[in-house]
């Protein structure tokens, strides 16, 4: 072969490896961006899961007796309050709303096996919540999911707050894991029964969300307000600045638990 054909070759092999080398490259990029897009993005309701045959069929576990039962993941998600902290440092798991939901879920279903698991981080956001959320929540393959992070998300834009939000819910839902969303509970500095508070304002978007969405909705801060209505001192159910105490819990977790009990007999 010739010194010309033989450059020749080589110079038409060394296009051949860029060529596929490019086309590996844009196919990755491809890639990473639609899991990116995928993780991030917001969607409408419409292009989810619908959510009942998803708690229908939670319930029809949950209803399960040995052998055929099975252990049912339920995840609380989000920053101090459902982490258990009150008196910061101190945290108190068996006197915060995860552990009486548990207990309130034992006694509805005696037969089941409940693991929950709390993946609530405290001083975190829901921004920041979202960014973990696969990795932390849907790692478990839990069968319920509770979102709770409004107190924080009061440092961050109502267009941040939703975003982050409508993230999870649709990380959630894509996975047919049922969802809740969670408003917050009352603290020193904020005014529930005034619309225009910046607390206030979280939890009507939480509402909006579960209204478009068609998912659940918690509502602890109308059962806050109601309790403080009719004469509760605000500080009788708080431990810290904007953590409950007990009495604030078992308030948490007695709505959340009249949730479920309403989820169960919408699918009945």
């Amino acid at each position: 072969m010739t010194r010309t054909a033989s450059n020749r070759t080589l110079v038409t092999s060394m296009l051949l490896m860029l060529t596929v080398l490019i086309a590996t490259v844009g196919v990755a990029g491809a890639h990473a961006r639609t899991d990116r897009d995928s993780a991030t993005e917001p969607m409408g309701a419409g292009a989810l899961p619908d959510q009942d045959a998803d708690v229908r069929e939670l319930f029809a576990e949950l209803t399960k007796e040995w052998p055929d039962n099975r252990s049912i993941n339920v995840v609380f998600h989000g920053h101090s309050v459902p982490a258990g902290y009150h008196q910061t440092p101190e945290v108190k798991p068996f006197e915060s709303y995860p552990f009486m939901v548990y207990r309130g879920l034992n006694e509805r279903f005696p037969t089941a096996v409940v693991n929950t698991i709390t993946t609530a981080i405290g001083g975190e956001n829901s921004m920041q919540g979202a960014q973990r959320f696969r990795r932390d929540v849907l790692r478990h393959k839990p069968d319920l999911v509770f979102i709770d992070y409004a107190i924080n998300d009061t440092n961050l834009t109502p267009a941040q707050v939703e975003r982050a939000w409508r993230i999870m819910i649709k990380a959630a839902r894509q996975q047919h894991v049922p969802v809740v969303l969670v408003t917050p509970t009352g603290t020193v500095p904020h005014d529930l029964g005034d619309p225009a508070d910046p607390l206030s304002i979280r939890a009507e978007l939480i509402r909006e969300l579960g209204r478009e969405y068609d998912l659940p909705v918690a509502d602890v801060s109308a059962q806050w307000q109601a309790a403080l209505d009719a004469g509760t001192p605000k500080e009788s159910l708080l431990s810290h600045y904007y953590h409950p105490n007990e009495a604030g819990h078992d308030l948490a977790a007695t709505e959340i638990l009249s949730t479920i009990d309403d989820m169960r007999a919408e699918v009945s």
